[in-house]
């Protein structure tokens, strides 16, 4: 008899195919539904909550908040390299900093958007309160997404599994922001925070049981010790990625931005059906991930990436020729842009966790590369409102209007400029990573001739 040949054990990132897939891929991704629950209250619901409700001055509250948005994107590059020591250590040892932010990010959610009667009555100590309280929340919500982000990282395989890591953990956060949209308004902020605290405590049981990462092994001779040079920001190929998707990013950032003007100014759309645009365009994009996926397998993960684009600029020139009364046919363009972002939430991470393991990072600086990653996710909001909204002020518009040639202009922002942006996009991912994957891709040797 022959031997029986050993059973092989399936690496981390094949859990996610086949045979009990949806199991894995929940209990990984599950806790990207509360985080991207609580970005809802704590960037639109607070700065409103605020000012209607505790008279809050709007000006001083808008600085205050983004001086508390400035100092938590630039500690994201430290949370990440934190993170990373972390899991040197043991995968113990990020579940345990997760549980730590999970509950400083409900109780500093709580205390935000329900401060003491004193507090309420002082608008000095209301606005310290709501600084210091953001820089806190916001900085244990980095912790706890870079730290579920670098898991799956961690988890590495080839682009398909990689694109349904990604598409697991983002899929699971387009329901927490449907679920966010709609909980505020229909069952109060107390039962929203309350809501979220029982999803967040959720989610990281499930992240607990999920698929653990490989460790990583000892670095190569040559990179250790090298902290400096194998900065992720002395890396060409992550610049030339990180480029892109800022680029991409802004571009999807913008329409986001002023899509409430458009719809109350230009469309001129009941306010009842305003929910309905966001649901559709949330909803889409969590439908169409499978669709990508499968597209993965055929095109690759950049040139789904670069479909995604084409389809979203062809959906924003479309709604440049909407007008008055158009609400069914922009219900169409936010199913079809909300398709097209379904790329932009799952590919791009994906790109970055494989060119981090052909860079030799696997196992070892996953944290500081997402740390910049998140870091200019951050920027791309920050570049939007500083693009679009004085451009809207240059050129005329205020809120409200219904001057033909201001509604020109917001037609201009809202729909042009993102095409303009997503075309930049799509040719530096064309040029930066498509052209040069090509270039280096192996090709078959020409067969020997024999000699006479």
């Amino acid at each position: 008899m022959s031997p029986a040949r050993p059973t092989r054990i399936p690496t981390p990132a094949e859990h996610f195919v086949g045979t009990g897939a949806w199991r894995h891929g929940l209990r990984y991704g599950l806790l990207g539904l509360p985080l991207a629950f609580v970005a809802l209250p704590l960037y639109v619901i607070l700065p409103n909550h605020y000012a209607r409700s505790f008279g809050a001055p709007l000006a001083a509250l808008g600085l205050v908040l983004l001086l508390a948005r400035l100092f938590d994107a630039l500690l994201d590059p430290l949370i990440g390299r934190w993170c990373d020591r972390l899991f040197t250590r043991s995968h113990r040892a990020v579940l345990a900093a997760g549980a730590g932010a999970a509950v400083a990010l409900a109780l500093g959610l709580w205390a935000l958007l329900f401060p003491p009667e004193a507090v309420r009555t002082d608008p000095a100590a209301l606005l310290a309160w709501a600084g210091g309280l953001m820089a806190l929340t916001c900085t244990a919500y980095s912790v706890a997404s870079v730290a579920h982000q670098t898991w799956g990282a961690r988890l590495a395989g080839n682009e398909a599994q990689r694109s349904r890591i990604v598409a697991w953990r983002e899929g699971l956060a387009l329901l927490g922001v449907l679920l966010a949209a709609v909980l505020p308004g229909t069952l109060g902020l107390g039962v929203t925070v309350t809501a979220f605290a029982v999803l967040l405590a959720l989610g990281w049981w499930a992240w607990s049981a999920a698929v653990v990462p490989l460790r990583g092994g000892p670095l190569p001779p040559a990179q250790a010790g090298a902290g400096v040079r194998r900065s992720p920001l002395r890396q060409p190929r992550f610049l030339k990625l990180l480029a892109v998707f800022v680029l991409n990013g802004t571009a999807s950032a913008v329409p986001a931005t002023l899509v409430l003007f458009f719809v109350q100014d230009r469309l001129q759309a009941p306010r009842a059906i305003e929910p309905a645009f966001l649901a559709t365009y949330f909803l889409f994009a969590a439908l169409s991930l499978p669709l990508w996926v499968r597209l993965v397998g055929r095109l690759g993960l950049a040139r789904s990436w670069l479909a995604g684009m084409a389809l979203a600029v062809a959906a924003f020139v479309w709604a440049a020729t909407l007008g008055e009364g158009d609400v069914w046919p922009f219900l169409l363009v936010c199913a079809l842009s909300g398709m097209a972002l379904g790329t932009d939430l799952a590919l791009p991470g994906a790109l970055l966790t494989g060119l981090m393991d052909e860079l030799g990072e696997r196992g070892h600086r996953e944290g500081a590369y997402l740390g910049w990653w998140n870091f200019a996710a951050k920027l791309n909001l920050a570049l939007a409102a500083g693009l679009s909204l004085p451009l809207l002020a240059l050129f005329g518009y205020s809120p409200g209007t219904r001057d033909p040639a201001a509604l020109q202009v917001l037609t201009l922002a809202y729909c042009l400029l993102p095409c303009a942006l997503k075309l930049l996009a799509g040719a530096a991912l064309h040029t930066l990573v498509i052209r040069p994957e090509r270039l280096t891709r192996p090709t078959a040797l020409p067969p020997l001739k024999a000699h006479p």
